[in-house]
């Protein structure tokens, strides 16, 4: 992976529920995966703890020598159903323009498949710098030091453990999985409702 230049403001975030509500689309192609294996799988089960990558969801539902083929074609069949469904979360894309208008960067980190992260992106019409995708937890501490980020934003305890290792301000949202308690106990440095309190938080930031 090719670092890009540092920035005095870099930003990370991550994807599923920080950015964008894929509860909708993930649902739609679970159910469309169950159908086509023939595996029951309670989908709305799966989508009320997006965060860690599909393969460890895959382990719930199918056997252990059966998982990396059904995420491959997961991979596969995602675009069909997870792209028109999902939305934009409530101030996501006045987030990426506030660190624009400042002259930042945006990038996004997460354990999605990186072409599939593209499509919500392009689809959405929220223009990052990069898309890095693949990596989940302690690893995204990777991607974030090689991009300069000095913040990570995030809905997972798994984000703020990417934060920490990057040794980048963790900034975390409670419109996933993870409540206010359990981001705080992980170490989360700020906490926020949703996206919409982003660029007031920032200003503040900004001017210290």
């Amino acid at each position: 992976m090719a670092a890009m230049p540092s920035h005095p403001l870099t930003v990370g975030f991550d994807l599923d529920m920080t950015l964008i509500d894929t509860r909708p689309g993930i649902k739609a192609a679970y159910l469309a995966l169950s159908a086509e294996t023939g595996t029951p799988i309670d989908a709305d089960l799966v989508v009320s703890r997006l965060g860690p990558p599909v393969d460890e969801e895959l382990r719930n539902w199918f056997p252990a020598d059966a998982v990396a083929a059904t995420a491959d074609r997961y991979r596969e069949i995602y675009p069909t159903h997870a792209i028109a469904p999902s939305l934009a979360l409530p101030g996501a894309r006045e987030s990426v323009a506030a660190i624009r208008e400042r002259g930042g960067r945006t990038i996004v980190v997460t354990a999605k498949h990186r072409p599939s992260a593209e499509l919500h992106m392009n689809h959405l019409g929220i223009e990052p710098d990069a898309i890095i995708g693949g990596l989940w937890a302690e690893a995204k501490g990777r991607a974030l030091r090689e991009h300069g980020a000095h913040i990570y934003v995030g809905d997972h305890t798994g984000d703020v453990r990417g934060a920490r290792t990057a040794g980048a301000l963790s900034v975390a949202v409670t419109t996933g999985p993870c409540d206010a308690t359990e981001l705080r106990a992980a170490g989360a440095d700020v906490v926020l409702s949703s996206l919409t309190e982003f660029p007031a938080w920032l200003e503040g930031y900004a001017a210290r």
